[in-house]
């Protein structure tokens, strides 16, 4: 078996289930894609319940996810996770689209059947990741998220303008990609709950405005969708006196388990947590897709904690 599988290995099962007694019928497809904690989690999930059946990763090149797609479909495969860079490439491949994949505008799940559905759990995993780690529901906060210009970014905000938060401030380097995103949320007002009028709910900032650490102190949760943290030498994503005791920090990075941004709100007095969370719960969101009745959130989390 292999730690990670290519495009010519979906040539056949025999290729593709060579040295393994399980048959792959599940994945997770990205570039780079072996970094990867899901086949950990998912697969703990599938041994406890008995599914006889293997989750494996799948490296996909951009320009190739829809072979990759017809491919696992021919070869039987239940679905797969979809991570960076595909998620949007991905759309285009769907015969159907769920109603969270529309809104956020990327997919992160794929359920093969007679049609190809394109689904999105992870907006939907941050609400539940949000609620077990702060004990407050996500809708009842005023959110700053930082670096709206991505998916990530984009379907936080999208979500939280869902779900009904009464403010919400959308942070870019790129200022103009926040405020093409306020347009478009503001655009949505019929499908978006608790809409204020235009200017009064969403803000659009960029993270070196004079303004910002202003705006960041009416806040109540920070969320970092940047790639900043990931390496030891990045720099905050936020000016460090935009983070007070008052704020939960939630940074969507997990690994490492410990950002600047975490360190220095954990010196101010802050409560913080990490993408871990929400890494867990889109996962778990994924597994019921596939397995609709099946409650594997303790298995997977098991799995994902043992392979850390």
């Amino acid at each position: 078996m292999k730690d990670v599988y290519q495009l010519a290995d979906l040539s056949s099962r025999e290729i593709l289930d060579a040295g393994a007694d399980k048959p792959a019928r599940l994945a997770v497809i990205g570039h780079p894609v072996s970094h990867s904690a899901s086949p950990a989690m998912h697969q703990a999930a599938l041994d406890a319940q008995g599914k006889g059946i293997r989750y494996i990763r799948l490296e996909v090149e951009p320009g190739h996810v829809a072979e990759a797609l017809q491919q696992m479909k021919q070869l039987d495969f239940i679905g797969c996770n979809v991570t960076v860079p595909h998620k949007f490439e991905v759309m285009d491949c769907c015969d159907e689209l769920s109603e969270d994949a529309r809104a956020m505008g990327a997919v992160n799940t794929v359920i093969f059947g007679d049609q190809t559905l394109g689904h999105n759990t992870d907006a939907p995993g941050l609400v539940r990741a949000i609620r077990e780690d702060f004990g407050i529901d996500l809708a009842d906060l005023k959110v700053m998220i930082v670096g709206v210009g991505g998916g990530a970014g984009r379907a936080v905000a999208t979500q939280c303008a869902r779900i009904g938060c009464d403010q919400i401030w959308l942070v870019n380097r790129t200022l103009e990609k926040a405020q093409d995103l306020l347009t478009e949320l503001e655009s949505q007002g019929g499908q978006i709950n608790h809409l204020a009028g235009p200017g009064e709910r969403f803000t659009a900032i960029g993270p070196e405005d004079p303004d910002i650490a202003e705006a960041a102190g009416h806040a109540e949760l920070i969320i970092n969708a940047t790639s900043l943290g990931l390496r030891s030498f990045d720099r905050k994503p936020l000016p460090s006196n935009c983070i007070q005791p008052h704020h939960l920090v939630y940074d969507m990075i997990y690994n490492p388990a410990q950002t600047t941004l975490l360190s220095h709100a954990k010196s101010v007095g802050a409560r913080t947590a990490n993408g871990l969370s929400m890494l867990l719960h889109q996962g778990v969101l994924a597994y019921e897709c596939w397995f609709p009745g099946d409650t594997p959130l303790e298995h997977m989390r098991k799995g994902l904690l043992g392979s850390l």
